[in-house]
């Protein structure tokens, strides 16, 4: 079965273009990389690898995946298919960096798919294998373990670029987008989770975000911004460790703070998000 898109991946080694050869992604350069048999390709070059295996572990992973497939995030991905839908054309190629285990594409497909006859075309990429070998289970769309610091997508080959919680690299982010394309970033508010975070630790602290400004700083133009905020249903104990893994602080809090965590139960949370869109300059 043809790779779907082959034609917008870049080499990681040389940025030269790839082709498909039977069961591989080769460039002119010799640099040949395997198309796994879940349907995805390892993109990710050796010098953007920080550890034997980057990214989620397969536990966190499985812990996303769980938490997000009972509905607990669902206005987030309703909000974000609200807003990125008006931006895309039939033929539009959206991208979603950090895109972990394909919840939001798979989402975003969905809402789109009950009032277009045509999807945009789809791209997912993350530098954990484990979440892309998860999303592959999600729905048919381009997969690919990648680096958000080494994009190999063709320069200035996509309309929208997604950003859900994760690391942005607005340079790298600039290149692969269309002229006026729409970089659409998620991040979390001073409020998220406030009430497991006052258990994880002694003091809550509220830091100033610094990345609208790395984004304008990187050329980016400011667009509309809004805010999410919602409180769950009460989380079972299962959903509250879930959710714990899933975050970073699974790694900051303390070990103490982490067992007060685990023994919530029917405990609901503030869920505060920010959406702010960026665009690409036309010239």
């Amino acid at each position: 079965m043809k790779f779907r898109h082959s034609d917008l991946l870049r080499c990681p080694m040389d940025q030269q273009a790839l082709r498909e050869d039977g069961g591989r992604l080769c460039c002119d350069n010799g640099h040949s990389f395997d198309i796994a048999r879940q349907g995805y390709v390892n993109l990710l070059g050796a010098r953007d690898k920080r550890s034997r295996d980057p990214g989620d572990s397969k536990a966190m992973v499985s812990a996303r995946r769980d938490f997000l497939d009972g509905g607990h995030y669902l206005p987030v991905a309703q909000t974000l298919a609200e807003m990125v839908a008006p931006l895309l054309h039939d033929e539009a190629v959206i991208a979603d960096a950090g895109c972990g285990e394909g919840y939001y594409l798979q989402q975003l497909r969905e809402q789109m798919a009950s009032t277009r006859a045509a999807t945009p075309t789809m791209i997912g990429f993350d530098i954990s294998k484990w979440a892309v070998q998860a999303a592959t289970q999600r729905l048919d769309a381009t997969w690919l373990v990648a680096s958000n610091r080494n994009i190999p997508l063709a320069p200035g080959s996509v309309d929208c670029l997604l950003s859900l919680f994760g690391f942005p690299v607005f340079g790298a982010f600039n290149t692969v987008l269309k002229p006026g394309g729409t970089l659409l970033c998620v991040t979390a508010g001073p409020r998220h989770l406030i009430e497991l975070r006052e258990i994880l630790y002694p003091s809550v602290k509220h830091s100033e975000s610094t990345f609208l400004k790395q984004a304008l700083d990187a050329g980016f133009l400011q667009g509309e911004s809004s805010t999410l905020e919602f409180v769950t249903a009460p989380l079972r104990q299962r959903a509250i460790n879930q959710l714990l893994a899933m975050t970073p602080h699974l790694f900051r809090a303390s070990h103490e703070g982490k067992v007060r965590a685990a023994s919530l139960d029917r405990f609901p949370v503030t869920v505060q998000v920010l959406f702010q869109q960026l665009r690409t300059r036309i010239t």
